[in-house]
């Protein structure tokens, strides 16, 4: 029986991609260094594949970036800022739409659907002319047979690409990117055709849009785009979905194309299997069980698996179904091979990217009476050690988590009570400056931490170099006239994980690295068991750090969504009831900050947004507890400790009611990379009393805004927004900035708070 992989993860076992993009940016080494090493990462991973067994092999799933971006380059839609005058793209323009540069802005970067993994927002209009430049897709795939690997050939397809987009700035209002699908369309077929003149029999094109609430336009361009493709003969498409349940008619739909097969989520999707038995399988046509989980690293029950299969193969016929992951595996962490932390229990109820290859084939040759009895009795074992572990619960945290439902968990005094109460409190200006939190994590910083946990310094001296940097931080923030300060958080590795290590429930791995956006890695908690804090988590370094200011010092937190929904979350209960054991230990610490005189607290909930389910049938449930469970944290605080919350890096207009339930007194927010979008909410009516800090300049480019620019931005807020209510700030934290970029950009943004204010006074 056929197994298929639908993509792998591109940064390496040890993060070889990452440091190989981050020496080129620098200026370290030259792009034929950065190419090298991303040609050895390709041949591994295919190698990988192949020795594993896997029988379609996936290519084109590598990126110097993100795959949005590498199809933008792929249809030659580089916005007219960039200059690029036609031609292969190459790293200079590519990396310019990615970071910008000196002179030009980057362009907008959201979330990849509901996970922590980034793309960058084609800028399209009808005068975008689509022209087949780059040729990447069809050189992976020769390099990859040059080695001995016949691979599928992934693009994310058209339909998927064009309703990802966004209309530029020349685009009028309601500009529907879908009304350039003619024009697109030609591109991929000359690319199909190039592949299929390089020999490649299936071409698989991602169209994860395909499980969202479409419209009946929607569906009719999916229609009409595969009639196109389907024309071309002498090679089968795969149109490939993921992520959540498909809409019955989403299903009819892909039954009617003219495709060779499909694939299905049947782990995040368990509904759909319902939707295939019922309406089956057109003749000709094979599915693509998706049974191994592409987002979690928790091993798969390999025996419920082969059941689901099974019974596919009963309704379908056994050569109609192709044993596959539920999604690429670039969500999920690279090897467990190369795990040091983990205890051998803990790692046997594991499963990384390297070993879920394994899973998908051990599931296929099951099927087909070849089963490893040795591996499937190991994975029993696992399954049922995981079950039974009281490493897992605790009946204490279980009971409490589930006496909450009572409640609302609200505030008693409205927030413009509260915001009254806090500036007789705080005493800060019209228009106050803030950052959201952290600054530079420089190498020295990173030393320290790693110096201290393998005990080649000792406490002590890992506690003087952590406040020397808070008061270093303090005195630049003091000269720069901020008007409330934070500690720069040179104690945390990463928002999550530095809480994740202080609870219990939690466990993490040494090298569990996965990609966020770019270079940009992140290493998930991951939470295996009920979860509670055994003692306060910030209370010494920002009790400390106040000690040192007499300006305002916030505390600061990683909110109960957040640290969720950037975990490996346990998957044996409901995802909420993990959220509520989470919002329990965070309300603990918040009221532990108060208590030591920290009247500032920022809870970042960067990831609410992000965990909305893709159906808006869900959508309701998931922000109620979700919102819930950030109110519980804040429920038992005094009227005059000012609530912050951040979130960053989606669209937010429609969920903005929710964000007000929260009732926090003040929201910062990502608002320079999307053209301001966020304020389109506020023109439309929507009432927001609290207080507001969308970002007036983007810390994930290197480009340093001058201060008239974060002046005009912090204009058209005043516009809609009252002034007393609005706040200066960045768009993110400053971690991944160097100093020479954070002085002199927050140096222009405290002076466009102080124009703007002689402005006001006027």
């Amino acid at each position: 029986m056929a197994s298929h992989v639908v993509g792998y993860p591109r940064m390496g076992p040890k993060r070889e991609l990452k440091f190989a993009l981050e020496s080129m940016w620098d200026g370290k080494t030259q792009a034929a260094d950065l190419e090298q090493v991303a040609k050895d990462l390709r041949a591994s991973i295919w190698k990988q594949m192949a020795e594993a067994g896997v029988s379609m092999i996936p290519s084109n799933t590598f990126s110097y970036y993100d795959q949005v971006l590498d199809t933008t380059a792929m249809v030659g839609a580089v916005p007219a800022r960039y200059e690029w005058t036609g031609g292969e793209i190459g790293h200079d323009v590519y990396f310019s739409m990615a970071r910008g540069n000196k002179t030009k802005p980057a362009m907008e970067m959201t979330k990849w659907f509901d996970t922590n993994y980034h793309y960058i927002v084609p800028e399209l209009s009808s005068e975008t002319k689509f022209m087949y430049s780059s040729r990447k897709a069809v050189s992976e795939y020769k390099e990859a047979k040059a080695l001995g690997v016949d691979t599928v050939p992934v693009l994310v397809g058209p339909v998927t690409y064009l309703l990802l987009s966004k209309g530029d700035k020349s685009a009028p209002k309601g500009f529907d990117t879908l009304s350039l699908l003619d024009a697109i369309l030609p591109v991929y077929k000359e690319v199909i055709t190039e592949l299929k003149e390089a020999g490649a029999s299936w071409i698989q094109l991602d169209e994860p849009k395909l499980v969202m609430d479409l419209e009946a336009a929607q569906y009719e361009a999916f229609k009409k785009a595969y009639a196109v493709l389907g024309e071309l003969s002498g090679v089968k498409l795969l149109l490939e979905t993921y992520f959540t349940d498909l809409p019955a008619e989403a299903y009819k739909t892909l039954c009617g194309l003219p495709i060779s097969g499909f694939g299905v989520d049947l782990v995040r999707g368990s509904k759909t299997l319902s939707i295939i038995h019922e309406q089956g399988l057109p003749a000709g046509k094979t599915l693509f069980a998706g049974v191994v989980d592409g987002r979690n690293i928790w091993a798969n029950d390999l025996a419920a698996s082969v059941a689901v299969v099974e019974e596919l193969q009963a309704k379908l016929g056994k050569e109609n179904v192709v044993v596959s992951t539920s999604c690429s595996l670039l969500h999920s962490a690279v090897d467990l091979k190369n795990e040091t932390k983990l205890d051998s229990e803990l790692k046997s109820w594991m499963a990384f990217a390297a070993q879920k290859l394994l899973e998908v084939v051990a599931i296929a040759k099951a099927v087909s009476g070849e089963k490893d009895e040795e591996f499937f009795s190991a994975n029993a074992a696992a399954q049922a050690s995981r079950r039974n572990s009281p490493r897992v619960h605790n009946k204490a945290v279980k009971e409490l988590a589930a006496s909450l439902a009572g409640s609302e968990h609200r505030r008693a005094t409205p927030v413009s009570s509260r915001l009254d109460q806090q500036q007789k409190h705080l005493n800060l200006p019209i228009l106050p400056t803030t950052t959201i939190g952290s600054f530079p994590q420089t190498p020295e910083l990173r030393r320290v931490r790693r110096e201290v946990k393998s005990k080649k310094i000792s406490e002590e001296d890992y506690d003087k170099a952590i406040k020397a940097e808070i008061d270093s931080v303090v005195k630049l923030q003091e000269e720069l006239d901020i008007d409330v300060l934070v500690h720069g958080e040179p104690e945390r590795n990463d928002m999550v994980e530095y809480f994740g290590e202080q609870l219990d429930g939690f466990c993490f791995s040494a090298n569990g690295w996965v990609q966020s956006y770019g270079s940009r890695c992140v290493k998930p908690p991951i939470i295996f068991g009920d979860v509670s804090r055994p003692k306060a988590m910030t209370v010494y370094w920002s009790t400390y750090a106040q000690s040192v200011t007499k300006r305002p010092m916030k505390g600061m937190l990683t909110g109960p969504v957040t640290i969720l929904n950037w975990s490996f979350v346990r998957n044996d209960q409901p995802r909420s009831e993990t959220c509520y054991q989470i919002s329990l230990a965070i309300k603990d610490e918040v009221e532990d900050l108060e208590k030591a005189n920290i009247t500032v607290i920022q809870i970042d909930e960067a990831a609410l947004r992000e965990g909305l389910p893709l159906r808006k049938s869900e959508h309701a449930d998931y922000l109620r507890w979700a919102v819930h469970g950030f109110r519980i944290t804040t429920c038992g605080v005094k009227d005059t400790t000012q609530i912050h919350t951040h979130m960053c890096y989606s669209n937010f207009n429609d969920i903005i009611h929710s964000i007000i339930d929260m009732d926090a007194d003040v929201i910062t927010i990502e608002n320079s990379r999307s053209d301001e979008k966020l304020l389109s909410v506020f023109r439309e009516g929507v009432h927001y009393g609290a207080g507001i800090g969308p970002g007036v300049y983007d810390i994930h480019s290197p480009r340093i805004p001058p201060t008239e620019e974060m002046a005009d931005r912090a204009r058209k807020m005043l516009a809609v927004l009252e002034s007393k209510v609005l706040w200066i700030n960045p768009d993110c934290g400053l971690k991944t900035r160097k100093y020479g970029e954070v002085v002199p950009a927050l140096t222009n943004m405290v002076n466009a708070a102080k124009q703007l204010r002689a402005e006001l006074a006027k």
